[in-house]
């Protein structure tokens, strides 16, 4: 299916966030009605267990990120919209000291502090097996989410869902997860209790249910990887193979994307893939208007750099 390029809007649509642009929504561009309800939707993937910023001379990261900074970006952005969900598409755990002194309890500590909505598990949150991934769901008060993983381990099937339906003013927003192929990334006994399936039928079969529940956005927080040259699944392909998907926000290949792909229009003539790199560099940012009936009437996609700009004060 032949991608579409965004519309560049004049000026910036998100104050203090770069790349903002308009998204082809049909009745956005047409200009037909003003949306009577916003839905401010952030997103992170592979923030790999990086609390703090980048340390000086640490090459082009040096500075960046921090989740102190993240949180107070984001509470900023709550001040200032009344609908907003904190989205995470996986490997939460791996990648600094925090997670192999402690495994992974204060980077779900930290996520829960701040608020998140939701997230899906990526392969470096089986790294200390099965069995150290749920040691350390007590500390989480987000929902997990993951249609893909056949999960038969009791400790884990109890928190993790395929889907969960959020719903603002009357507009339901469904939100599932998909994980990626274990093989050559999990040694099997990492992942016990826990089997990989085919995730575009598991994303064909998650939509069509949640659109008969009356959801008027489906999301994807993917796992997959935003695009190979082989044919193991990603991003972008299920993009093509299954436009029922309104969002599919990224995460595993560490892609810094300065403005989502936009694919064949689906049920909402909105078909977008977004990831913003790792570690807790950037947040993405993506805003969805809706009309009366509860129909998409518009996007802007934008993302900020964690940077000192956004330290506490």
């Amino acid at each position: 299916m032949r991608r579409r390029t965004f519309v560049r809007t004049a000026g910036t649509a998100v104050a203090g966030a770069a790349g903002a642009a308009a998204l082809p929504v049909p009745g956005l561009a047409r200009g037909l009605r003003i949306a009577d309800l916003r839905l401010v939707i952030l997103h992170t993937n592979d923030t790999h267990s990086r609390i703090d910023p980048f340390p000086p001379g640490d090459g082009r990261n040096a500075g960046l990120g921090g989740a102190a900074r993240r949180a107070t970006l984001v509470d900023r952005v709550r001040r200032e919209h009344e609908h907003v969900l904190l989205l995470d598409s996986g490997d939460i755990f791996q990648g600094t000291p925090y997670f192999n002194l402690f495994g992974g309890e204060i980077e779900m500590k930290v996520m829960s502090e701040m608020g998140y909505d939701v997230a899906t598990i990526g392969n470096h949150d089986f790294d200390n097996g099965t069995d150290g991934l749920v040691d350390m769901l007590p500390h989480a008060t987000f929902d997990l989410v993951s249609a893909n993983y056949e999960i038969s381990h009791r400790g884990l099937a109890e928190r993790v869902r395929p889907y969960t339906i959020r719903e603002f003013e009357g507009v339901k927003v469904g939100i599932f997860g998909l994980g990626i192929d274990f093989y050559a990334l999990v040694l099997a006994d990492l992942h016990q209790g826990v089997s990989y399936t085919d995730p575009v039928g598991a994303a064909r079969r998650i939509s069509e249910e949640l659109r008969n529940q009356g959801c008027q956005l489906v999301v994807c927080l993917s796992h997959l990887g935003y695009r190979y040259g082989s044919d193991r699944p990603s991003d972008t392909d299920l993009a093509n193979l299954v436009p029922e998907v309104d969002l599919i926000l990224g995460g595993h290949t560490h892609t810094f994307m300065d403005a989502p792909d936009v694919y064949r229009a689906g049920e909402t003539g909105l078909t977008v893939v977004n990831q913003v790199g790792f570690a807790g560099i950037r947040l993405g940012r993506i805003d969805v208007t809706f009309g009366a009936a509860g129909e998409v009437t518009g996007a802007t996609a934008a993302h900020y750099t964690i940077d000192r700009g956004y330290d506490m004060v």
